[in-house]
This record gives C-alpha cells, sequence and structure tokens, in this order.
C-alpha cells in the first residue's frame, strides 16, 4: 500500500470526485498493482471498493478509461515535479539534486501507484497512449534541460545527454519496483542516496550541490 502523506502539498487522489469515483480509483491502482491490469476485471476492482460492478460504469465507461485516468494523474503529478526543480532557483547540479531527490521519493512514498503508472503504458488505448507519451516526453524534456544547463556551465561531465537523460530517469522510476515500505531506507533516504549517485554519474564535483552528493 501506498503511503498517504502529503508530499510537496499533494495527497493522493485528493483531484478524484465525488468520493464514489475515487474509491474505485483507489481500488483499481491496488488491483492493477496485485494483478496486473489484464488480470484485473471490474467486479475485482468494484468488490475492492466496497459497491457493485454496475457503480463502476457510472463514473467510467470502461476499465480502460479507469486506467488512462490514474496513469494521467500520475504522469501529470511526475512532470509537475521535475519542471518544478529544473525551474528552481540555483545551480544545474542543485536543481538535479532537487529534481532526483522528489521524483525518487514520490516514487518511493507512492510505490503502488507508481508501479501502475509506470508499467501499464501498453494498456492504454493508442489515443490514450499517445496522451501520456507526450506527458514522458516532457519529463524528458525537463532532465534533459538541467543536464545541458550544467554542461553549459561546466558543472557537468556528459558527453550523451539524451542517453543520461533516459539513464537518470530510469534510475528513478525502477525504485517503484523494488521500494517496500516495510524496507530500511525511508522514501527520503532513498531519494537522498540516488541523488548523490546522479549527481556523480552527471560528473558533478564534491559539494557543488550543497555536499547531497555525500549522502
Amino acid at each position: 500500500m501506498d503511503s498517504v502523506e502529503e508530499i510537496g502539498g499533494y495527497r493522493p487522489w485528493s483531484e478524484v470526485t465525488p468520493d464514489a469515483a475515487r474509491r474505485l480509483l483507489v481500488a483499481a491502482v491496488e488491483a492493477f498493482a496485485e494483478r496486473g491490469y489484464h488480470a484485473t476485471t471490474t467486479r475485482d476492482i468494484a468488490g475492492r471498493a466496497g459497491m457493485s460492478p454496475a457503480a463502476l460504469y457510472i463514473h467510467y465507461k470502461t476499465k480502460e478509461e479507469l486506467l488512462h485516468r490514474i496513469s494521467r494523474i500520475g504522469h501529470d503529478k511526475a512532470l509537475e515535479i521535475l519542471d518544478t526543480a529544473a525551474s528552481g532557483p540555483g545551480s544545474a547540479a542543485e536543481r538535479l539534486d532537487a529534481a532526483v531527490r522528489s521524483f525518487v521519493r514520490w516514487h518511493a512514498a507512492h510505490h503502488t501507484t507508481a508501479r501502475v503508472v509506470q508499467y501499464e503504458l501498453d494498456a492504454l488505448a493508442p489515443e490514450h497512449r499517445s496522451d501520456i507519451v507526450a506527458l514522458r516526453r516532457q519529463s524528458d524534456a525537463a532532465i534533459r534541460r538541467i543536464l545541458a544547463d550544467g554542461v553549459a556551465a561546466g558543472e557537468f561531465f556528459v558527453p550523451d545527454v539524451p542517453g543520461t537523460t533516459l539513464a537518470v530517469l530510469s534510475l528513478c522510476i525502477d525504485v517503484a519496483r523494488w521500494f517496500s515500505a516495510d524496507g530500511r531506507r525511508t522514501p527520503d533516504e532513498v531519494g537522498a542516496l540516488y541523488a548523490g549517485l546522479v549527481l556523480r554519474m552527471v560528473g558533478a564535483g564534491p559539494g557543488e550541490a550543497g555536499g547531497a552528493s555525500q549522502d
């Protein structure tokens, strides 16, 4: 189960109304993460929400529409996190540190949701998949912008900015696959660890992000 804590002022699924629609969406996240999209039925989802199968169709036309809603909200949040860091104050190293810390923390604290958001893309209908792919490209652009700024300023040594962008995002996203609330590290600690790893990956010198590379 995901943490219910607020992260950066965000309370999970607070944008989904009415309450019945939110309950169904939360139930779908749990079912998709546990069983996979294709193995989950609308009856499974409604049962987890304590509702009848017919109630689901009042709020969502299809199971796929429900997945798209989950994916859209998750990708919107991911883009917000990365854009905020990319557009924030400070050096490129400081902005990259902030981006990785916050992105990893979200994927750890909301690992159940993130697994669905990040790994069920192929289950979406073509038009919905295109919508999500466009958001992913914007997230890619946010990290690429930070890396390019760092290279231009002489802070980073990155011969291949597009490839390194992919590596950074892949590293962060994979946290959702393995993170467990019962593990020995908190989301904050994983965020700090990964920020240090990424800064070393791009050749940032010690202390260039306020010492974060030493975490």
